[in-house]
């Protein structure tokens, strides 16, 4: 005979014990996500409507727009982004002229990426509206509160 199934306690009923429902209003990784993906997301719409490129495409081609030669690997650790989503972003911007891929000089393993020269010309364009936003965003804080945010992300993320 199968047991007998304990009625789901109310979240109510739950809050009461050790393990209380995580606020997520309230958690930080949560936070920071939301905050992330609402700025990322402004401008996104548009060079997602203009240029036919996604947010992974796009971080994948600002790395490569600031660092040179690097491999599939290099640009997801850079990115702090899954592999497989970079991978997939990097094998459509190759196919649609974006990104070149060479065969490393020493290492005929590993493939070097760079900014191919359509691939630049979406960067200037895409990079200048990316700039904008970050600055209006950052003018709803005070000077203070632009240096103590820097410090602050520079902590958490060291």
């Amino acid at each position: 005979m199968p047991a007998k199934r304990q009625p789901a306690r109310s979240p109510a009923e739950h809050a009461s014990l050790e393990h209380a429902p995580l606020e997520l209003e309230h958690f930080l990784p949560y936070r920071l996500s939301i905050l992330s993906n609402t700025i990322s997301q402004a401008i996104a719409d548009d060079y997602q409507r203009r240029f036919d490129l996604s947010v992974t495409e796009w971080r994948v081609m600002a790395v490569l727009g600031r660092f040179d030669g690097l491999s599939a690997r290099e640009v997801a650790e850079r990115t702090a982004m899954d592999k497989v989503a970079v991978s997939r972003a990097l094998a459509r911007l190759v196919e649609a002229g974006r990104v070149d891929r060479a065969i490393h000089d020493g290492d005929k393993r590993r493939s070097v990426l760079n900014l191919s020269e359509a691939g630049w010309a979406i960067h200037d364009q895409v990079a200048p509206m990316a700039r904008a936003r970050e600055r209006e965003v950052l003018a709803r804080l005070t000077a203070e509160e632009r240096t103590w945010l820097e410090r602050i992300l520079d902590r958490l993320m060291g």
